[in-house]
């Protein structure tokens, strides 16, 4: 089937996914999945979506057909990768995630990538970069008032930083739909803290040089009502595409 130029234009959006074991139709078997709601949130930003299994360690030539990367939710960081021990709390690790998506974002900066990361990836970031994570909110704030019950989001109102891009984007302040157990604790050298929770916990962080890199504690594709960031960051990919593509 041809394509038109509309189709040409539009920008290509990696989506990391989870190995999970799942039950569909007559089958229950282990699956490569990922909620649709990110894919719906892609797809009305003006992008098009690819789902990337953890397939071992991601590939330059993965990254080469990418405009913009989104770092999904899910599985807690593997503590080991920032030099701590595991504690005996909620969550769970998925060995092949960490694999794949940590050279699958070294791999995106360093071709320039726009990434905006969702609440895991906002973690992944962190400690790609050098920071560290607490390994149980409620430890630490008292409450539970982020993490939301199984299989659903509390709203969370969230402060941005003036001048920073994500209140360029979304504002002064985010009604923000949280479910998260994890946060960021020491932040990463490269990152700047751009919004904040009532209870001081980092809601969002990004750098303040080189290409689009804004990462969100919250996950803004439960949120149909608001496109903001994603379509800030398909507009990143798409003039990096125009600037690629003869």
């Amino acid at each position: 089937m041809a394509s038109n130029d509309s189709d040409v234009a539009r920008p290509v959006i990696g989506l990391p996914t989870y190995v999970e074991r799942t039950v569909f139709g007559t089958w229950d078997t282990v699956s490569a999945v990922l909620p649709h709601n990110y894919v719906a949130m892609v797809e009305r930003a003006g992008g098009i979506p690819v789902l990337l299994p953890p397939a071992g360690t991601a590939r330059p030539e993965l990254v080469a057909r990418l405009d913009g990367l989104v770092l999904t939710g899910g599985a807690d960081v593997d503590p080991a990768r920032y030099g701590a021990p595991p504690q005996q709390t909620p969550g769970y690790t998925r060995a092949d995630r960490d694999d794949s998506e940590f050279e699958l974002f070294r791999l995106a900066r360093a071709a320039e990538l726009p990434v905006l990361a969702v609440c895991r990836g906002l973690q992944l970031v962190n400690v790609a970069l050098g920071g560290t994570l607490i390994q149980h909110l409620p430890d630490r704030v008292g409450h539970e008032d982020h993490s939301g019950g199984p299989g659903s989001f509390t709203v969370t109102t969230v402060v941005t930083t003036p001048g920073s891009r994500v209140a360029a984007i979304a504002g002064p302040r985010v009604r923000a739909h949280c479910h998260h157990h994890q946060a960021i604790d020491r932040l990463a050298p490269d990152l700047i803290a751009t919004a904040h929770a009532a209870d001081g916990t980092i809601e969002a962080a990004e750098t303040d040089t080189g290409p689009f890199l804004v990462g969100v504690q919250w996950h803004p594709e439960a949120n149909a009502a608001d496109d903001r960031l994603i379509r800030a960051m398909v507009a990143a990919a798409a003039a990096r595409r125009e600037e690629r593509v003869p």
